[in-house]
């Protein structure tokens, strides 16, 4: 078994005098996806933040690829090597498909493959045809797509994925899945906070279950699948 990309231990987050998330343990490793599912308020959202600097958060220990992210504002995180997709995306609006891609341009380690606007393009044929509009005048679906694509084109090692498949069309959901297998078969890892059961649960190897900021359930995602009373209990599903 490869070593893990992302390791945290014992995290803990607040909003002011309100905790939020109790003793999060959990490790990413290459190319695996991990879904933390939760219902709305769990604290998935949350958790990621706090793994990216964004939260006051404290962990026994919080490091990626062996470097400390204790301490570390979110741009030398997002240096190391992980993306980060919030979930209101925040693309350039006022930029085209293919200036928001070159902003996010970073070189690729030694080995890898590097992520280029043409090989995005054809992960994401919608975007090859949108490449000269502004952000602007994209759906929440495209505008998505292009946020994905544009972390993608920094190179990362693992990728922080919330909710990429709220609010947007079937369709593009499917293209969501497919963009994602990708970046597995690529070695990228990917950690996803979903509601959205049914994306989760086809194209994530394990999963975390989140209720009121307190690990429920961490393990394969065949066993959650077949954990009918816990899926009930905490997800409604």
């Amino acid at each position: 078994m490869s070593e893990p990309l992302l390791e945290i231990w014992n995290l803990t987050a607040s909003y002011g005098r309100a905790q939020v998330l109790f003793g999060l343990t959990f490790q990413l490793r290459p190319g695996e996806v991990l879904a933390l599912v939760g219902r709305n308020g769990a604290g998935k959202t949350t958790t990621l933040k706090a793994i990216m600097g964004l939260v006051p958060a404290i962990a026994q220990k919080a490091s990626f690829k062996g470097h400390s992210l204790s301490h570390l504002p979110t741009y030398r995180i997002a240096r190391l090597g992980l993306g980060y997709v919030p979930e209101n995306r925040r693309i350039f609006t006022d930029l085209t498909v293919e200036e928001n891609l070159e902003t996010g341009r970073k070189a690729a380690g030694a080995g890898r493959s590097p992520w280029t606007p043409e090989r995005l393009f054809r992960l994401f044929p919608n975007l090859a045809e949108l490449r000269g509009r502004r952000g602007s005048q994209m759906s929440g679906g495209e505008q998505q797509m292009l946020a994905i694509a544009r972390t993608l084109m920094g190179n990362p090692d693992a990728i922080l994925l919330d909710e990429p498949s709220e609010g947007i069309a079937p369709v593009i959901v499917q293209m969501m899945a497919e963009a994602i297998r990708a970046m597995k078969a690529e070695g990228v890892a990917v950690l996803l906070s979903e509601q959205n059961w049914a994306f989760a649960a086809g194209i994530s190897d394990r999963a975390m279950v989140i209720e009121r900021g307190e690990m429920r359930f961490e393990g394969p995602m065949a066993e959650l699948i077949a954990d009918e009373r816990l899926r009930t209990e905490t997800l409604g599903v």
